[in-house]
């Protein structure tokens, strides 16, 4: 089954729709095919429910807990739309949503759950599908099944303390570059000392094969699929221990495989990725607060109840971690990406949209990159002083880089892949889990920005909204849900 044509368009609902419901219907049609779960949290809360159609009102709720974190509401809904609306999906958003539902049962722990879910659906669609498709399926459920057998992500802090995971920057590939990462302090995996690097951009936890078999994680009858530049496989593993400052965690999964790139170069700087610390774990520890100032993580002992704070970060089709941000005055979604050694980069669609400013301000250069699976060398404009709006405070980038060509089609989902040296024009940046909700606070004085650096006016403008999948995406591919779109990726060389 070829995937660009299981995509479902809830536009086509509309049209047999009548009376005056039809209008939000209409609304919530197209923030869902827009892909703006914001909009469509908004748009759902404010209306009544009996003016939606039931099925799209079942729906939203199955797309607003999974898109924005709140399995709570997403996996009621599903039960909801299976029982009732299974019909009305067709073959494409069945297998979809059956990822996505089996993806929340995992994110609560009922991996059994999960398994018998998608084990349950396969032999009733499998002959209707590609091989592709099927071994997705299949390898989904021998990770549910596998993880079923352990409690993963248990959660203790030493001595009843606020959590503290010390961290530092290291330097990273050519001098020149002055790239950096995060690399946490006082870690240990199954009670060996571990050099951790802590990538906000991979959604899930990555382990190079030589170093699971150093740290003795247990290996798992399940395959493991992980895209970079290219496309990588490799198998699933727990980690009965691992210790970041002074937080336990008990039966961590991992993605266990061959990190190289292929580029000699490139690879030089491999061992900065041996062990990566991801988005998965941000979210089992509910809020964390990254201090660029004291060079810590604190995480509080009780996770915070949800608000009613409106969400400013979703999950890609892909479920990288996105916010609402702005560069240039131009409203955007970033990948928040501290797994990215430099300031970031922007896409084609942002060049496309501010054509002339850059060609009349920057400068043409050429973009050596390299990451799991594969290398790339592609044409880009590095841009000075470009004005960042996030989490509530500005910054100024001293240089960002814009690209000609979209290298990945996975970064549709986004304009901005926001790196390190961004994020730490901050002094703290905090991430609330619960309510999907990034805060930035200003430094006095950054450590990589001059304080003579003036800052420019800033405002937001509607007209360059960069919602960017097109009508139609409201479910995402299995091979996206399957794949840690942005895995670690290393320095540009």
């Amino acid at each position: 089954m070829d995937i660009r044509k299981t995509l479902f368009s809830v536009v086509t609902l509309i049209f047999s729709l009548t009376g005056s419901a039809q209008s939000y219907d209409e609304r919530i049609a197209e923030a869902m095919n827009r892909s703006d779960w914001f909009a469509l949290d908004s748009i759902y809360n404010e209306v009544p429910k009996d003016s939606i159609s039931p099925f799209l009102d079942v729906f939203s709720r199955c797309m607003i807990g999974n898109r924005l974190n709140r399995p709570d509401i997403s996996i009621p809904a599903f039960d909801t739309l299976f029982g009732n609306h299974a019909e009305e999906l067709g073959l494409g958003n069945l297998i979809n949503c059956a990822m996505m539902y089996s993806m929340d049962l995992s994110r609560i722990g009922e991996n059994r759950q999960a398994a018998d879910l998608l084990g349950a659906i396969l032999p009733s669609v499998q002959e209707y599908l590609d091989s592709a498709w099927t071994t997705a399926i299949r390898n989904s459920i021998d990770k549910y099944t596998a993880l079923s057998k352990f409690r993963p992500y248990g959660i203790s802090f030493e001595n009843d303390a606020e959590g503290k995971i010390p961290f530092k920057i290291v330097p990273v590939g050519p001098k020149e570059k002055e790239s950096v990462l995060m690399h946490l302090e006082n870690s240990s995996i199954n009670g060996a000392a571990a050099d951790i690097t802590f990538d906000t951009g991979a959604g899930v936890n990555v382990m190079s094969t030589s170093s699971a078999q150093e740290y003795g994680l247990i290996p798992l009858d399940a395959s493991s699929v992980v895209a970079g530049h290219g496309i990588q496989s490799g198998y699933h593993a727990i980690a009965k221990e691992v210790k970041i400052g002074n937080i336990t965690l008990t039966d961590v999964p991992f993605s266990v495989m061959d990190i190289t790139s292929g580029n000699e170069e490139a690879d030089k700087y491999v061992s900065s990725f041996m062990i990566v610390i991801g988005s998965e774990t941000m979210l089992q520890l509910k809020e964390l607060t990254l201090d660029f100032i004291n060079r810590e993580i604190t995480v509080p002992r009780q996770a915070p109840a949800r608000s009613l704070t409106p969400p400013d970060m979703c999950f890609s089709s892909g479920m990288n971690l996105l916010a609402k941000g702005a560069i240039h005055d131009n409203p955007m979604l970033m990948n928040i990406d501290s797994g990215d050694a430099s300031y970031g980069s922007l896409n084609k669609k942002f060049f496309d949209n501010n054509k002339e400013y850059i060609t009349a301000c920057a400068t043409l250069d050429t973009v050596r990159s390299a990451g799991i699976g594969g290398f790339h060398i592609s044409q880009c404009y590095n841009v000075p002083d470009m004005t960042l709006q996030l989490g509530g405070s500005r910054a100024v980038i001293p240089e960002i880089t814009v690209g000609l060509e979209d290298t990945l089609p996975t970064t549709l989902d986004y304009e901005c892949n926001l790196g390190l040296k961004s994020l730490m024009l901050f002094a703290r940046i905090r991430f609330n889990m619960v309510d999907f909700t990034i805060t930035t606070y200003p430094a006095h004085v950054s450590e990589l920005v001059s304080p003579q650096r003036k800052i420019q006016g800033f405002k937001f403008t509607d007209n360059k909204a960069t919602l960017l999948q097109s009508a139609g995406t409201v479910a995402m591919s299995i091979a996206n849900g399957l794949l840690n779109v942005n895995a670690p990726t290393a320095p540009e060389l």
